[in-house]
């Protein structure tokens, strides 16, 4: 009989949490954390739970959440048991396993969770580098794959961590291996160019397996195409298949649903008209490539495309309401910042509103800052939570001292307030008629302003 070392759900990411953690901690410290050798080890200890089911591989920097999203919801329209896992979570822990975007039940995540513990307890393994204590990300991972297993499923959609090459997840052979764009990011670990982190991310490619690949820039395009020549693996462009009209996003007012309106238009003739729950051009091209790869595999249908139709992602445009329209993204990059605020304004034509704003540490906060301060009056600096380092005081000085230096005759009323009860109080108080709350900087800042919202309303936050 297996022991029982969790009883309730909060004790597994307590228990994960406690090793080596990438996603809070240096990389410079995590560097040598990361191998395959080990994750190797674990799965064959496991009996290889992820050869149990297919699976299609997601590496990127951009856009691979709500893509794999986008997959895992055509899939389940077939009629298959489709798992997906994801991260970063937004609010719940839970948000990074589910059954293409609805939750597991406790009961078989505990029992997942109690198996996992009890096959390696007392296992002793070194790889390559004598490293024999797992990573957090290696625990999340191994635990995702025997859970699919356990629950059944006929596919999963497997999101990477963090590059490619020697990520957790890369010991799988999916039937499809999905890129989706490439920027400079943890240039840390990854590299301080553009083909050096598209090689990192090219190394999901295995040999024979067909590739489907975002819009690039040239170089990374370059990159992807010489590995895939070398691995021997069909190639497949979303441009060179697609033409992709993007129409109108629908003016907000309440109780009408902005929508995403795109024609697709494929080489061999398909034709889509499809109308996206998920707002902006960014989500107009994820989803774009989602149908690329099921429509590629044989695998879609009118079912599949009304799935993805009315797929939705915490923290991707993530909408909810009170008094004013609240928007909340985990966009964190000065393109996916441009994105986001591009989609809110034509979302609101002009309209404004009030941004709720605060980065982690190690971001590119200046060029975030001052594309806020272009479209925002009024901006209030609240704290991410404390899973990751911030500084919101630094923030708040950088927006003062921009907004003192570009915009001299503008008023710019910024306002530095890190609990975030109180921020998004501030945020609806100062809202004006016609106007929303854009919630943005990080997933953790939304995800902070989300809980902070179900307070308020009493609403579960998923």
């Amino acid at each position: 009989m297996t022991k029982q070392y969790f009883t309730d759900f909060d004790q597994i990411p307590a228990y994960m949490d406690s090793f080596t953690n990438q996603e809070n901690r240096s990389f410079t410290k995590a560097r040598r954390t990361f191998r395959l050798d080990r994750m190797r080890a674990i799965m064959e200890r496991l009996g290889n739970p992820q050869n149990c089911y297919r699976t299609i591989h997601v590496a990127g920097s951009k856009g691979k959440g709500s893509t794999s999203s986008f997959i895992a919801a055509g899939l389940k329209a077939l009629g298959f048991k489709t798992g997906l896992y994801m991260s970063p979570h937004v609010v719940d822990y839970r948000e990074r396993f589910t059954l293409a975007g609805e939750f597991f039940d406790d009961g078989i995540m505990l029992d997942t969770a109690n198996q996992l513990r009890s096959l390696l307890e007392g296992f002793t393994f070194c790889d390559t580098y004598g490293e024999n204590v797992p990573t957090t990300f290696e625990l999340y991972t191994s635990f995702a794959f025997l859970l699919f297993k356990n629950a059944g499923c006929q596919w999963a959609v497997i999101e990477t961590g963090l590059g490619g090459r020697l990520d957790a997840t890369n010991i799988i052979i999916p039937q499809a291996s999905v890129l989706t764009p490439i920027e400079l990011e943890h240039t840390e670990i990854l590299g301080g160019t553009i083909p050096l982190i598209a090689t990192e991310k090219s190394k999901i490619i295995k040999p024979g397996i067909p590739v489907f690949v975002s819009r690039q820039l040239p170089e990374a395009r370059k990159v992807f195409e010489e590995e895939a020549k070398a691995q021997k693996s069909p190639i497949t462009f979303l441009e060179d298949r697609i033409s992709i009209q993007r129409t109108s996003i629908q003016t907000y007012c309440e109780g009408i649903e902005e929508r995403e309106q795109m024609e697709l238009g494929f080489i061999d003739g398909f034709h889509a008209d499809v109308s996206l729950k998920m707002l902006g051009q960014v989500q107009a091209d994820n989803c774009a490539l989602a149908i690329l790869v099921l429509h590629s595999l044989g695998l879609m249908t009118a079912d599949s495309l009304k799935a993805m139709e009315n797929n939705t992602l915490p923290g991707r445009m993530e909408r909810r309401f009170l008094h004013h329209p609240i928007f909340f993204d985990g966009a964190h990059t000065p393109k996916s910042i441009e994105s986001t605020l591009s989609t809110f304004r034509s979302a609101f034509i002009g309209n404004g509103g009030v941004c709720i704003f605060c980065c982690v540490s190690g971001k590119d906060y200046q060029t975030l800052t001052g594309l806020i301060l272009k479209s925002f009056s009024t901006i209030i600096v609240s704290r991410p939570g404390d899973f990751k380092k911030s500084n919101p005081e630094l923030i708040y000085d950088t927006f003062l001292c921009s907004a003192s230096q570009l915009y001299p005759n503008t008023v710019k009323n910024i306002i530095l307030e890190k609990d975030p009860d109180r921020a998004l109080a501030s945020a609806l108080e100062l809202c004006e008629e016609n106007q929303a709350v854009l919630v943005t900087g990080s997933f953790y800042m939304a995800g902070e302003i989300k809980e902070a919202l179900c307070r308020l309303t009493g609403e579960k936050s998923n």
